[in-house]
């Protein structure tokens, strides 16, 4: 029985001109999760592979894992449904007209509830964000991936990714409706850990949204949701 670890990337850059960037506190929790591993495991830590989409802060995130665990020459595959949706668009199929920055609690709270309603309406076949693929091409995009591992790894595999694929992978494995998995994509925390066991013809979960890398009181601050 292998284990598939999916990990979210380190937070990024909400609310600046390009969000596609690990932040300085973004990237430390990449490099505290892979140090992390490194205590926890040793020189047994090791990956059959890792899979990220094609976004830079997927692929930076698994570039601060990697030097905080100290491995290298795990073989790469980008997977391209592993990539996020695109929320700006996903807001304005139900919101066309422009928002201000996301710069107040007021704004940040109207951003993440045009998100949610954005999110159910594309769900439901009810909008088409521009330039994205439908919801279930989306998550066919997810779920191929995890056939990916089933089938063509026998041991640890690492998927880093973002919120919406990963939630959607989990809400997939445990048959969760629309609403559910959207609450479990908008709780989703930076560089937190999902774990599933797999067998070539399924996958199980075995936890979810976890950040031991940052349990101790020095870390508290590093817990970030975007």
């Amino acid at each position: 029985m292998g284990t598939l670890y999916l990990v979210r990337h380190g937070q990024a850059s909400f609310g600046a001109d390009n969000y596609d960037l690990l932040s300085e506190l973004g990237r430390a929790q990449s490099l505290r999760l892979g140090q992390y591993w490194r205590e926890r495991f040793g020189a047994e830590l090791a990956f059959d592979a890792v899979l990220t989409g094609t976004l830079q802060r997927q692929r930076q995130t698994w570039q601060g894992i990697a030097e905080g665990a100290q491995l290298s020459g795990v073989p790469h595959v980008e997977w391209p449904g592993l990539n996020e949706y695109d929320s700006h668009a996903v807001i304005r199929a139900i919101h066309p007209d422009p928002l201000p920055p996301p710069d107040t609690p007021e704004r940040y709270r109207l951003h993440f509830r045009l998100l949610r309603s954005g999110l159910a309406a594309w769900m439901r076949g009810e909008v088409q964000p521009a330039g994205m693929p439908s919801y279930a091409d989306f998550v066919r995009g997810v779920t191929s991936a995890l056939e990916h591992v089933r089938t063509h790894y026998p041991g640890q595999v690492l998927l880093v990714s973002s919120g919406g694929p990963i939630s959607t992978a989990v809400g997939q494995l445990l048959s969760t409706p629309a609403e559910t998995t959207i609450e479990l994509n908008m709780r989703y925390r930076n560089s937190a850990v999902t774990e599933l066991s797999f067998t070539p013809r399924r996958h199980q979960l075995l936890s979810y949204n976890v950040l031991p890398h940052l349990d101790e009181a020095r870390y508290r601050d590093w817990v970030t949701y975007a």
